[in-house]
């Protein structure tokens, strides 16, 4: 049985998978806000739960915001910024005293729709999530690559591709750069270019006919179709899979491949968008299948936790 936990800004999901991916047990609990200690003990206490509801020891996978950096052992780039600069990996394995594997949330998704999603079979899947933010992952040969610096995928903060004059410099972004990727696409990026509360509220004023809220689509899809050219030059993958709240317009599916080809350097465009089949449990099925029975797999898709007693 393989244990999951997907840790979010709001709440952290677990669920435990048999063999064949069937989820056994699953429960939410509320994210402690800004407590990084709390955040420790809700994440221990949930995978204690579930084992102890299945009756027998589980392997345990983290899905997480940010990235633990390879050079210092850290969390980074995590918008829950109270885990930024914390041994996360480390305290969790040492509470647990076992190991335990550990992967950004993005990845976990994209790991997820590759192993038994909409990206099944495919040698290559790129997983974008479109939410609040923007974040990927790729996974070759249900691999999940991770990379050097521990960000590969991170394709929310590049900067958007063939920019127009009125494009230019682009909004502020968190990291302290203008014109991100993330900054164009994200849930709060649409509803700003609509001049509404938020992107659900933009994709129901389209579909009843505004014509400012159907412009602010176009331009989102447009601009959508340039950051995926991008990422079919560099990665070239069989198959994208649009994750987070925006992935779940239809009309995305449609729009975008017609609009990219005239940005990929190829004379025909086979990459596949498609939209995921776990969604939301995506990430906690991701986390999960961290565990998968393939030793490369094993070594290369998550950083390994070793337990640590009194690691700060």
């Amino acid at each position: 049985m393989r244990i999951g936990i997907d840790l979010g800004g709001t709440k952290i999901e677990g669920a435990a998978l048999d063999r064949v991916g069937q989820v056994v047990v699953r429960r939410r609990v509320p994210t402690p806000p800004d407590d990084y200690d709390a955040t420790v003990r809700a994440v221990c206490d949930l995978a204690r739960g579930i084992e102890a509801e299945v009756g027998e020891a589980c392997s345990v996978g983290v899905g997480m915001p940010g990235a633990i950096s390879p050079a210092t052992g850290l969390v980074k780039n995590s918008n829950s910024t109270w885990l930024n600069g914390r041994r996360f990996d480390q305290n969790i394995a040492a509470a647990l005293e076992r190991e335990i594997r550990f992967a950004n949330d993005a990845n976990c998704f994209a790991l997820s729709e590759a192993i038994d999603g909409a990206g099944r079979g495919a040698r290559s899947v790129f997983g974008a999530i479109l939410g609040t933010g923007v974040g990927g992952g790729l996974v070759l040969e249900r691999r999940l690559v991770v990379g050097a610096n521990g960000i590969a995928g991170e394709w929310g903060h590049l900067p958007l591709p063939w920019p127009a004059d009125d494009e230019r410099p682009g909004p502020a972004c968190y990291c302290g750069r203008r014109g991100c990727v993330e900054t164009f696409l994200s849930g709060p990026a649409l509803a700003r270019e609509a001049g509404a509360a938020d992107a659900a509220t933009v994709a129901a004023a389209a579909a009843a006919g505004s014509a400012t809220a159907e412009a602010a689509l176009s331009r989102y899809e447009e601009r959508l179709a340039r950051a995926l050219a991008l990422v079919i030059d560099i990665l070239d993958p069989d198959t994208i899979v649009l994750g987070g709240g925006l992935g779940q317009m239809a009309r995305l599916y449609e729009r975008v491949p017609r609009l990219w080809g005239r940005h990929v350097f190829s004379d025909a465009v086979a990459t596949r968008l498609v939209a995921p089949v776990w969604g939301d449990s995506s990430g906690v099925r991701g986390a999960a299948w961290l565990w998968e029975d393939d030793p490369a797999l094993s070594t290369k898709a998550s950083t390994r936790a070793r337990s640590r007693r009194g690691a700060p």
